[in-house]
């Protein structure tokens, strides 16, 4: 049975696609099957790992019945990817009948046996693509940008978590909040820290231990198709990613290599 983590924020802007590119990476390095979901219809997941989403099947067509899960997936050097594109904005009006919620949970059945993780990326705002990827997941990883807007994004989320728990899935729970583009010299930061810690607590979850640091090489991977981890394995922000995955696998009660520190 797969584990699925969706990482979510309604913010846009505090690394959901580069988390979840490294989550991806990483764990494929660990020798994990790991399938990736675009819920954001950006594209921005299959775009950065150097697919061509404009010319080829996506969740859109999975989510609507028009293609089996199995032919839409699309390999890559970080897993399996199930791509979007601009017409899954079309989403919150034309999945309007009823149980539209459990549309990707009900595609990823239909795969439960042949992924160790799903990684869902989800679009920046809370709309009927973020539910059904809170419906589908067993866990969730909100990032957010040391900045005051990015911590009223977190904060907003509880209630939409409080309503898919009561409503469609009992079992979510949020694994951790993941402080991106972080600097500890900074005041803003530690500041943000605190307040991060605050709103974790009313999550009843954690602020994770591993904190992501700026680079350069965040901003050069997508470019090259890759994630940070397989593009500049060596830098700061990969060992970052690297000490986060320890964390999440430990949450799941596994080690798919030993830790890395």
């Amino acid at each position: 049975m797969s584990a699925i983590i969706a990482i979510t924020n309604q913010k846009g802007g505090v690394g959901k696609t580069t988390t979840a590119c490294s989550l991806l990476a990483g764990l494929r390095q660990r020798g994990a099957r790991v399938l990736g979901i675009d819920l954001d219809p950006q594209g921005s997941l299959g775009f950065c790992l150097g697919l061509d989403i404009d010319n080829c099947a996506t969740v859109y067509d999975v989510m609507k019945g028009a293609r089996p899960i199995q032919e839409v997936v699309v390999q890559s050097e970080c897993g399996d990817i199930l791509p979007s594109n601009i017409l899954l904005s079309a989403a919150e009006l034309e999945f309007n009948r009823p149980g539209r919620e459990f549309l990707l949970k009900n595609c990823l059945a239909e795969v439960d046996e042949d992924y160790d993780y799903v990684i869902i990326d989800t679009p920046p705002a809370l709309n009927v693509l973020t539910v059904n990827a809170y419906v589908a997941a067993d866990g969730l990883v909100i990032p957010m940008a040391p900045e005051i807007l990015s911590l009223l994004g977190v904060a907003q989320i509880r209630e939409t978590i409080d309503t898919v728990r009561r409503c469609y899935n009992s079992r979510l729970r949020v694994l951790g909040i993941l402080l991106n583009k972080y600097n500890q010299r900074l005041t803003l930061n530690r500041e943000v820290l605190d307040m991060a810690e605050q709103i974790a607590r009313q999550l009843d979850t954690k602020v994770f231990q591993s904190r992501i640091r700026s680079g350069v090489a965040v901003a050069e991977a997508p470019a090259h198709g890759e994630s940070v981890l397989t593009y500049a394995p060596d830098s700061k922000v990969a060992r970052d990613f690297r000490l986060l995955l320890n964390e999440i696998t430990r949450e799941y009660g596994t080690f798919l290599a030993p830790p890395i520190r």
